[in-house]
């Protein structure tokens, strides 16, 4: 685990070491830990010099909800894609991103219009507000024949309120 602020600096040095060969890039939302909320950005590296002894590296800076992490593709450019995705996935900004277009950071994925960051975990899932979730029955649920005494029906997480959604 790096700091933020050491992210660029922590992938430069990997790389001098021998780790040259940029694998992914992604994020893994930790807003709701309670001792220090936010996302871990993460880069896995692999040092490929010596055959059949592949050596992985692992890189990972907490990064707080609004704050960005600086590009790393001066360092890979093939890093260009997964920042641009985890931008996109979860908001997180990416500062001196440039992948030699001059368009700047810009969605990758989704289709045109689309709103919020899906790979976050207070992200509402729109497809359980419009169609009833197809896992297991709830008892009394489906079984018009038997009658099985009912309980309360227990809402999975990331479901959103019946009230949210299109009527």
């Amino acid at each position: 685990m790096v700091e933020a602020g050491q992210w660029r600096s922590a992938l430069t040095a990997a790389r001098d070491e021998g780790f040259t060969f940029f694998d992914w890039l992604s994020a893994v939302d930790r807003t709701y830990d309670e001792a220090a909320p936010g996302f871990d950005v993460t880069a896995h590296l692999l040092d490929v010099r010596t055959p059949g002894a592949l050596r992985g590296l692992l890189v990972v800076a907490r990064v707080a909800d609004g704050e960005p992490i600086d590009s790393v593709t001066g360092v890979f450019a093939g890093a260009a894609w997964h920042e641009r995705e985890t931008f996109e996935m979860f908001g997180i900004d990416v500062a001196g991103f440039d992948d030699g277009s001059g368009l700047g950071i810009r969605p990758l994925l989704l289709p045109d219009g689309f709103e919020g960051t899906p790979l976050r975990k207070s992200f509402q899932l729109a497809a359980r507000a419009s169609k009833p979730w197809p896992g297991g029955k709830e008892p009394g649920e489906g079984h018009e024949s038997a009658k099985s005494p009912s309980r309360r029906r227990v809402q999975a997480p990331g479901v959103p309120p019946p009230e949210w959604g299109p009527r």
